[in-house]
């Protein structure tokens, strides 16, 4: 048995913990770039009552691009910040954590990209970086890479590096009560699948696994709760660690088919990436379950499947299959849309296997899929 552990130097989680940020920056630098989502008004209103210091804001509009990294780095430079806040969702975190990496190691985010890139390795430890979540899915907060999208090359990919780990991951679970029903739905269930991922992915650990199943465990009280309820703070809690954990596990184990169609589809098509994760995830589940009973019936990955039947359901005689079943109702329920609704076509099925069978996600799945597998997950969830 042998493993890595790696996540950002200190978690501080709790309800109200926002307020600990101005003695949590003082030692880290004195003149931050905070990263928001569009909409920088929240951000702007928390720092200037919280922080002790002049900052610049740089808001985002949609998904991180490898644009908007350079623009980030670009007006950090120029106004001499030290040390960058990223406080939003996924989307925020990841622009924050890559602009952070690129204020300390020069050149242009192409230098580093895997895949489209040149794939050099980033060799200096990032500028100071704390990420501060305001949904519940993605857990960017803690992990070490940033996914950005490269509208010209029509895929997502990311800026990879232990170096990028956040300083500090702040996670207040009040700043998630506001999030809209379609967003706590959505970024919901990406961060349930970053948890059934990680334990059923084939670089699992003692570690993730322990990780995984207590928030697998969690997700299944709360996610639906969250979202018919947005005001339950208990639940919204339990949401926030659930995202926290999927982070965790996802940065020290790996991920599986769901996010490897997940990035090659946000690159192709204009769609939220936690909307994308949500649609996929039972039909992946479900194509995972079929191809291990039929080539590797004696896996232990179906025992896997049959754990977290039990963990969603409550029903300790739980096959996998009623798991499968489980996260399909729930979806459902949730009001997730299907793929075609973002502008798929069975057109673009070719070209989406082609890029997703290369997705370094794809890598850790439980068993390799097949073309017409795959085929047949992306024609269920269109």
């Amino acid at each position: 048995m042998r493993f890595d552990f790696v996540t950002a130097s200190k978690i501080v989680f709790g309800a109200g913990a926002l307020k600990e940020l101005g003695s949590l920056v003082a030692p880290l630098g004195k003149h931050p770039l905070v990263v928001t989502g569009k909409n920088p008004d929240r951000a702007l209103d928390a720092m200037t009552n919280i922080l002790k210091t002049a900052f610049v804001v740089f808001p985002t509009d949609g998904e991180p691009t490898v644009q908007s990294a350079r623009d980030g780095a670009k007006i950090a430079t120029e106004s001499g910040c030290d040390l960058v806040i990223g406080f939003g969702g996924g989307s925020a975190l990841d622009t924050a954590k890559a602009i952070a990496a690129l204020l300390t190691n020069p050149g242009d985010p192409l230098d580093y990209l895997e895949v489209i890139g040149r794939g050099q390795p980033i060799k200096n430890a990032s500028a100071p970086f704390i990420a501060i979540p305001t949904t519940a899915g993605t857990g960017s907060e803690v992990t070490s890479n940033a996914v950005l999208a490269s509208p010209e090359h029509q895929v997502k990919v990311s800026l990879r590096s232990p170096l990028m780990l956040a300083r500090i991951a702040l996670v207040d679970s009040t700043l998630t009560l506001s999030s809209p029903p379609d967003v706590t739905a959505q970024s919901g269930l990406d961060a349930l699948t970053q948890v059934i991922e990680p334990f059923t992915s084939n670089k699992a650990n003692p570690l993730t696994d322990a990780i995984c199943k207590e928030a697998i465990q969690k997700a299944a009280g709360a996610l639906q709760k969250v979202y018919e309820h947005p005001n339950d703070a208990a639940a919204r809690e339990d949401m926030a660690l659930v995202s926290l954990s999927g982070g965790l596990a996802l940065a020290n184990a790996k991920l599986g088919a769901v996010h490897g169609f997940a990035g090659p589809f946000g690159g192709m098509f204009d769609a939220p990436h936690g909307a994308i994760c949500a649609r996929l995830l039972p039909f992946v589940m479900d194509m995972n379950v079929k191809a291990l009973r039929q080539r590797q019936p004696d896996s232990d990955y179906l025992n896997r499947y049959e754990q977290v039947a039990k963990l969603l359901t409550g029903d300790m005689r739980a096959s996998a299959e009623e798991g499968v079943k489980w996260v399909y109702r729930l979806t459902q329920t949730l009001n997730i849309l299907g793929l075609a609704s973002y502008g798929m076509t069975d057109n673009d099925l070719p070209a989406l296997i082609e890029k997703s069978a290369a997705a370094s996600s794809m890598q850790g799945n439980p068993i390799k899929l097949t073309a017409d597998e795959m085929r047949a997950i992306l024609a269920a969830a269109a």
